[in-house]
């Protein structure tokens, strides 16, 4: 159950469900109080007609027990004085507001004109000053009961004042029924009771339908990268749906951190091979001299196990540094000027078979590391002694924004076509470009890793010239 309750597709049904339900809470109560509000007025638009009806007709002069009174059922009426002594009411009207109407005081014709005797503490400032047959023009709205015919029910009524033609001002209170309105909101509060539930049920089941379908490709990419987990065949690919939609995208995105994922474990395979394989014959050399000079120390050649030596300790650093590389090994930040590098750099190549000519050195720092820097440059010197006929030339220019460092030799060049090749690890060429055995291949796939991340590039331009780009620093 919690497995279920925890899964995308449950928390998208419940989270869609909750928005539907606070979204039609809101607007049922929004519609309940409109439809109220509009039948209220309704309701007190009818009481106000039936007043001024009412009021017209003591405006005109007829006699209070000859009014035209509607229906008590609908419309309950009272026509009450100053004094609140009641002249007319409805035939079916008990009680206004809880005041019981007292028909044997009703006045059976005209009010007629207040005497003086007839002043009481009754008026006020508040009473509106009408002539004779005027009615009031603002009308009072109250809500309250009636009794009509023993019933008591909700009424919305509608107060005004008027003055008879002998001078006399009366209340007219009309009321008209809140039943229908009570009714009408009931229902339809009845029916959003009923229907609300059914409802969220209905957008449950389709939310749930839909991301269950939704998420059926990403199932089976979570499938196959379990079943490539278990099987670790990195040559497998998730299946891509047809959609280009973020589940397509996503597929896509795997398959390319797949292929990725299988170069890099390839390229790795075949370095710990090739590593193995390089490493094997200084060593195998080293103690076959070794052996032989323990039986016969006459016959040892030292000469011979210090070189092998020295080979071995170079193609160490070669792998870690390598190694480091593949790690994700950030370049220090230092500043580091190339012309006096290349300057170090030859004049500590003293035993070098062809010797190093310095051409023009510009001016131009780069941001790197030292070391790693020096590490380039000693690769590529390396190179062009090993390929050299009589001549090694290095010189720095500056390109607007790059600092460029050129080594070349007059050796019988790299062909088109491998170019890219000798940038390769564990990679060298025939020999049609080879004096000696040369090194492990290792050199210049470390120049090129170097360059890359110190933000540049190494190339072959033409024949046996090798530029290095960087950009200047700061």
């Amino acid at each position: 159950m919690s497995r279920v309750l925890g899964s995308v597709r449950a928390r998208a049904a419940a989270g869609a469900t909750v928005v539907v339900a606070l979204a039609l809470i809101a607007a049922g109560t929004a519609v309940l109080l409109v439809l109220s509000s509009h039948l209220q007025d309704q309701a007190g638009l009818q009481a106000q007609v039936a007043a001024r009806e009412v009021a017209s007709q003591i405006a005109t002069g007829k006699a209070y027990d000859k009014l035209d009174l509607p229906d008590g059922d609908d419309h309950p009426v009272v026509v009450a004085d100053d004094r609140g002594r009641v002249l007319a009411a409805g035939d079916e009207v008990r009680a206004v507001e809880g005041k019981p109407v007292d028909r044997a005081k009703q006045g059976a014709g005209s009010a007629g004109p207040r005497g003086p005797g007839d002043d009481d503490d009754d008026d006020d400032d508040d009473t509106v000053q009408l002539k004779p047959g005027e009615v009031e023009d603002d009308v009072d709205y109250r809500d309250g009961t009636a009794n009509v015919d023993g019933t008591v029910s909700d009424y919305r009524f509608a107060v005004l004042e008027a003055k008879d033609t002998h001078g006399a001002q009366v209340t007219v209170r009309a009321g008209s029924a809140l039943t229908p309105e009570q009714d009408a909101v009931g229902s339809v509060r009845t029916a959003m009771l009923i229907g609300l539930p059914l409802l969220l049920v209905v957008v449950a089941g389709v939310t749930w339908l839909v991301t269950r379908r939704a998420l059926r490709p990403v199932e089976g990419i979570r499938g196959e990268m379990a079943a490539i987990t278990a099987s670790t065949d990195l040559s497998r690919r998730v299946p891509v749906p047809s959609s280009q939609d973020e589940v397509g995208r996503l597929a896509r995105t795997t398959n390319e951190t797949l292929a990725a994922l299988e170069s890099s474990v390839e390229r790795q395979r075949r370095f710990v091979a090739d590593a193995s394989h390089e490493l094997r014959s200084p060593i195998a050399s080293l103690r076959t001299q070794l052996e032989v000079g323990v039986a016969h120390p006459e016959l040892l050649d030292v000469p011979g196990a210090v070189e092998d030596t020295v080979r071995l300790q170079r193609l160490a650093a070669d792998l870690l540094l390598l190694a480091r590389l593949d790690a994700g090994e950030r370049p220090a930040e230092a500043r580091v000027g190339l012309a006096a590098m290349v300057r170090e750099e030859s004049s500590q190549r003293v035993a070098d078979r062809v010797p190093v000519q310095i051409g023009e050195l510009a001016g131009g720092e780069v941001a790197g590391s030292r070391s790693q820097l020096g590490r380039v440059l000693g690769n590529l010197l390396d190179n062009a002694q090993r390929h050299a006929v009589s001549s090694v030339r290095v010189a720095v220019a500056r390109d607007g924004e790059w600092v460029v460092l050129r080594v070349e030799d007059d050796g019988p060049g790299v062909p088109e076509s491998e170019r890219e090749r000798i940038f390769e690890r564990f990679v060298r060429l025939d020999d049609a470009r080879t004096r000696d055995d040369g090194g492990a291949g290792l050199g210049l796939a470390i120049a090129r890793d170097v360059a890359e991340r110190h933000g540049g590039s190494l190339a072959v331009r033409a024949g046996s010239v090798f530029e290095l780009r960087l950009p200047v620093a700061g």
